[in-house]
């Protein structure tokens, strides 16, 4: 389409102002929903000419959320700063009724039953989950090849490698998919993806960011109830 189309495309804003806009009243969660759903049935997939960045998709739950928060909206209720904002997570986290196995063998039928304690904090804060983002055995590569869900390509070259082990997420980002991605990363699992596809990626310090819901989990702790560490 011509450039001035895409200027205009809501997911290709950023996630702060698609935010305000939804607060705003100049577009609605549902509408960026669609579009954003809508971008990922064309650009995306394991087929030659797909990118395969969105590969687990819970779009029937992100719809039914998105008319809850424009509902909500509708009577005065705001949610937080993200409220109404499509994101994706990577396929790492926990996430309510979605597989997640960091493409570790004997996890290929493991679904959370909760929330990791990050991405909770995201939907918290008024948050739409489109889907899970993809990633290579044990998050442990700079690439993003996985036996579950075949090979992450590059948005800009789909012969080159989005990077990894955060290479669906930056993908996602690059692409329009999602206006925010949650990623990980301990020696530039976020930092070398968002570098191969051009968007900027933020590893904060260590700690910062809860492990709580990660697989591989770093600690003890990283699937202990959310419950217990708020």
């Amino acid at each position: 389409p011509p450039r001035t189309c895409l200027a205009m495309a809501w997911c290709l804003q950023p996630a702060s102002r698609q935010a305000e806009a939804v607060r705003d009243g100049k577009v609605t969660a549902a509408a960026l929903v669609e579009e954003h759903i809508a971008r990922i049935e064309r650009l995306d997939g394991p087929g030659h000419g797909g990118v395969n960045a969105v590969v687990i998709r819970a779009f029937s739950e992100a719809r039914d959320r998105a008319r809850r928060a424009d509902a909500a909206l509708a009577r005065g209720e705001n949610w937080g700063p993200l409220h109404g904002v499509p994101i994706t997570v990577k396929e790492a986290f926990f996430a309510t009724g979605l597989r997640t196995t960091a493409a570790i063998p004997g996890l290929e039928k493991h679904f959370a039953d909760s929330n990791a304690l990050n991405v909770q904090r995201l939907l918290d804060a008024g948050a739409i989950l489109l889907g899970k983002t993809n990633v290579p055995p044990f998050c442990a590569d700079w690439q993003s090849a996985n036996p579950l869900y075949g090979r992450s390509r590059n948005p800009w070259d789909l012969s080159r490698t989005p990077g990894g082990s955060s290479g669906g997420s930056a993908a996602s980002i690059a692409c329009g998919f999602a206006a925010l991605e949650l990623g990980s990363d301990i020696g530039g699992s976020i930092r070398i993806p968002a570098h191969f596809c051009g968007v900027c990626g933020h590893k904060p310090s260590y700690g910062l960011g809860h492990l709580h819901g990660h697989v591989p989990g770093a600690n003890h702790r990283a699937l202990q109830p959310t419950s217990a560490l708020k």
